[in-house]
């Protein structure tokens, strides 16, 4: 159903009201880890030295602590890194990479007051929404050790009104991909439900709830995701209708994570159903020998290769799967989809690590020179360990 401009101008205002007015009070927030907890099991304690090893090996390697950037990163998968860190340090209760975050540009924005985010993101309301998560991620650790919060809370939750603008009626509803509002997606959108869920989580305030709702009904009448389970990249401009591109494996774990906040906030355990559904198809169709791959990996030289923003895709999805799985609670879920996590993270070491502890593109086969190596390849298979070290089978 196609909304009013009035309506979606007037329940913009309302949104934007209520955040701001809870953002004076973000010291009392409480991380999510402690509305959802961290630990559902023992931890294994095997893999979190070995993912505890590769993130000092990716610091080492890529971490320029001058401009608090990766080199070969870019904004979105640096942001992706940071929240890997503090995922990491949330689930082993280490601290050793506290000093990053306030080091980081993403960091240092966070807590200059003069900062324009609009600026920042330059007009990529995914990339923005990378960047909600990574802040929030950081604040829960914050929390976490007695730590202030505000900034981090503040500034995702200032990006966050940024999106919130985004939303229209083409297409019957959804966030534009950029400001430029040539494209409606998948990956936006499911990070706007994220963001959305995840949001009301911590803050308890209704109007996250409420775009939580009107974002995951839109979606999953959408079309963009396919007749085997998947979703595709997003919405032909038009016509409106699933464009058929390719489907990324991110784009399947974000929507699970998504859903699983909406089922936390709502108790509304059919949207674990709705997850699965594109779970599943994922490790039916988007692997190899149980294993996944991307449509762009290929271990032998010569064969096509990941761009810079595709090379941190699987990763994403494992970790996504961790946040699915941190939100549904529930044990028979989590012994699902334990061997498929055990399996990534045997993958990671044995055929994507190198012998200097860098992790390559290619996780389904040895390399045979495909496999590309940087600090996106590197978070990625960090990824996948801190998941399967929370809810693997080791």
């Amino acid at each position: 159903m196609l909304l009013s401009k009035t309506f979606v101008t007037i329940y913009h205002l309302l949104l934007l009201t209520v955040t701001c007015v809870r953002a004076a009070a973000v010291e009392k927030v409480r991380p999510v880890e402690e509305v959802v907890a961290i630990e559902k099991r023992g931890q294994c304690q095997a893999t979190l030295n070995t993912a505890l090893s590769v993130a000092h090996t990716l610091q080492n390697h890529y971490y320029n602590t001058g401009n608090g950037q990766y080199n070969g990163g870019s904004l979105w998968t640096d942001a992706n890194t940071l929240e890997d860190l503090h995922n990491l340090m949330l689930a082993t209760g280490t601290d050793d990479f506290s000093t990053v975050a306030d080091n980081s540009y993403i960091g240092r924005m966070a807590n200059n007051p003069s900062t324009n985010w609009n600026s920042v993101i330059n007009g990529s309301n995914d990339d923005a929404q990378w960047i909600i998560l990574a802040l929030w991620k950081i604040a829960d650790y914050k929390a976490a050790r007695g730590l202030s919060n505000t900034n981090y809370i503040n500034s995702g939750i200032a990006i966050y009104n940024i999106i919130v603008g985004q939303w229209d009626g083409t297409c019957g509803g959804g966030v534009w991909w950029s400001s430029a509002h040539t494209y409606k997606n998948a990956i936006t959108n499911e990070l706007f439900l994220l963001t959305s869920a995840s949001g009301y989580l911590r803050f308890k305030q209704q109007a996250f709830l409420n775009n939580a709702n009107l974002v995951a009904s839109w979606l999953l009448n959408s079309g963009m995701r396919n007749s085997a389970g998947l979703w595709n990249d997003g919405l032909d401009s038009n016509t409106c209708g699933n464009n058929g591109q390719t489907t990324w494996t991110y784009n399947q774990g974000v929507i699970a994570s998504g859903l699983a906040a909406l089922a936390a906030a709502t108790g509304n355990k059919s949207y674990l159903d709705q997850a699965e559904i594109t779970l599943d198809a994922t490790i039916s169709h988007l692997t190899s020998n149980n294993i996944l791959k991307e449509s762009c990996d290929d271990a032998a030289a010569g064969g096509p290769v990941c761009d810079a923003d595709q090379q941190i895709f699987k990763g994403i999805w494992t970790k996504h799967l961790q946040y699915y799985l941190d939100n549904a609670n529930d044990a028979s879920r989590t012994a699902k989809y334990s061997p498929f996590l055990g399996s990534q993270t045997s993958a990671v070491f044995h055929y994507g690590t190198d012998a200097n502890n860098d992790i390559g593109s290619v996780w389904y086969a040895p390399n045979q020179g495909g496999s590309v190596f940087t600090p996106k390849t590197s978070a990625s298979g960090l990824e996948a360990h801190v998941a399967a070290a929370k809810y693997g089978p080791c």
